[in-house]
């Protein structure tokens, strides 16, 4: 074969080779790689639970009254009942009773100022009968104290001023220290002899702690335990802030005419003339207004409600 065509044809037969293997060969595929099906996204995002904050308000004593007893100064033991408010650091209240009864003459009153729903004896005496009582607030309830007077247990033998006194103020400072009360938010309030047992002991117990006593209600005082009525008045307003006084007493109950001697900012008097009432027998549904009114209007005042 002539050398100058093998050549020529030796290129053709080379470049067809190499097309026909071209034609053949495909590009090699992607590895595979292991998915995870993702799912729709959700239209909202969902919130982690969270801690809710400890809003509960603390859980009160049961209503019924309980029994204490606490010592006066000398060493004289005295007998109580303690009736808890529905709310803990509620105001307490102290109440003393007359001549010649003893604790158990506030106990339909006491249940009132709790005002839990609870009920005592109802004999027909006016102030031990609720169902002429002025309704009070659902949200109103205080802690009540009741007491009695040394030698009282059933009725007073004799009278001991001095000794009244120191169990007038030891009254109140043991309120203080009662479970759920708020110990800066006490109160007095009294009929006869418990009239000037609680004036004279909310001034007295101020001159050591400036905030043992808020203020003091008698009804019907008469300086039966020594001290004067209208000077009470005045020390009690001479404390910073000035501490309240009511008295309410009958025109024609001559001992309690010592609520007209006395005077001033912090004070206020209200009488009525019905028959020479006197402590408790001013608590009656049949005067106007009814005294018993003012024992919530007087609260009211002194808690700046």
């Amino acid at each position: 074969m002539n050398k100058r065509l093998f050549l020529p044809l030796l290129l053709l037969l080379i470049f067809t080779t190499a097309c026909d293997d071209n034609k053949t060969r495909t590009p090699p595929e992607p590895p595979l790689v292991a998915t995870k099906e993702i799912s729709a996204i959700p239209e909202t995002v969902p919130v982690l639970p969270t801690e809710e904050p400890d809003t509960q308000v603390p859980s009160a004593l049961p209503p019924e009254p309980r029994s204490v007893s606490f010592s006066a100064e000398d060493g004289q033991v005295l007998q109580g009942k303690f009736y808890p408010a529905s709310l803990e650091n509620a105001p307490v209240i102290v109440l003393m009773h007359w001549y010649p009864g003893d604790q158990d003459e506030w106990t339909e009153i006491a249940f009132w100022l709790q005002n839990r729903g609870l009920t005592g004896d109802q004999n027909g005496v006016p102030w031990k009968d609720p169902s002429w009582f002025p309704s009070l607030g659902l949200d109103t309830s205080y802690n009540v104290l009741t007491f009695t007077f040394r030698n009282c247990e059933g009725r007073c033998n004799e009278p001991e001023p001095d000794g009244w006194l120191l169990d007038a103020r030891a009254s109140l400072e043991y309120a203080r220290t009662l479970e759920g009360v708020d110990p800066d938010q006490v109160i007095a309030i009294g009929a006869s002899i418990g009239a000037d047992g609680a004036i004279d002991s909310c001034a007295e117990v101020l001159e050591v702690d400036p905030d043992a006593c808020l203020g003091a209600l008698s009804l019907s005082p008469g300086n039966y335990l020594g001290s004067s009525y209208p000077d009470m008045v005045t020390a009690l307003g001479a404390n910073d802030p000035p501490r309240l006084a009511w008295c309410l007493f009958d025109k024609n109950e001559a001992d309690s005419m010592v609520c007209t001697q006395a005077s001033g900012d912090n004070y206020y008097q209200e009488s009525w003339s019905n028959g020479n009432l006197h402590g408790f027998h001013l608590l009656t549904p049949n005067l106007d207004p009814i005294p018993l009114e003012r024992i919530p209007e007087f609260l009211d005042h002194v808690l700046g409600n």
